[in-house]
C-alpha cells in the first residue's frame, strides 16, 4: 500500500511541537517542504536574548544549551526544537542558545512560513491559537 500525505503519521517530528498541534499530516508535510538543513559548529550561537527571531529549528543531530539570565535552563538534542515563537511573532528571543556540539538542524524561516500562511488561512488560525497558549506559559515561567 502506498503512503499518502493524509495518512496518520503520528511519528512525524513536527508533531512533537506544540505550535503544530492539531495540524493534519498534509499540513505538516507542507511545512516540512519549506525547511532547509544547516550545520552549526560547536560553540556557535544559535540565538541571543532580544535578537529578533527569524526562524524555527528542529534539531536532527547534536546538542544545544539554552540559558536564561546566565543560567542553563535546558539542553536540547535530536528531535527537540527551538524558535517556534519566531514563526508568528516579531518579538526578541527569550534565551541564549549555543551549540554544545556540532548541530545539524532543519530550519524553517519566518518568510517561508508566512508565505504558507497566506495560502492556507486555516493553518494560520490554528497556529495562532496554539501560539497564544504557548506564550501564556512562557510568561508565567519568565523572571530572574
Amino acid at each position: 500500500m502506498r503512503s499518502t500525505p493524509d495518512d496518520d503519521k503520528s511519528d512525524h517530528p513536527l508533531r512533537r511541537v506544540p505550535l503544530f498541534d492539531g495540524l493534519t499530516p498534509r499540513q505538516l508535510a507542507q511545512i516540512t517542504k519549506l525547511m532547509t538543513t544547516i550545520t552549526v559548529p560547536a560553540g556557535r550561537s544559535l540565538a541571543q536574548p532580544d535578537e529578533r527571531g527569524r526562524e524555527f529549528m528542529l534539531l536532527k543531530e547534536g546538542e544545544a544549551v539554552i540559558a536564561r539570565f546566565g543560567r542553563v535552563i535546558a539542553i536540547r538534542g535530536p528531535g527537540d526544537y527551538i524558535g517556534e515563537i519566531a514563526l508568528l511573532e516579531t518579538q526578541g528571543r527569550t534565551s541564549t542558545i549555543i551549540a554544545k556540539t556540532d548541530v545539524t538542524a532543519e530550519v524553517l524561516s519566518r518568510a517561508s512560513f508566512a508565505s504558507l500562511l497566506a495560502r492556507a488561512p486555516g493553518v494560520a488560525s490554528r497556529l495562532r491559537a496554539n501560539l497564544e497558549h504557548r506564550l501564556a506559559g512562557l510568561e508565567s515561567d519568565s523572571g530572574p
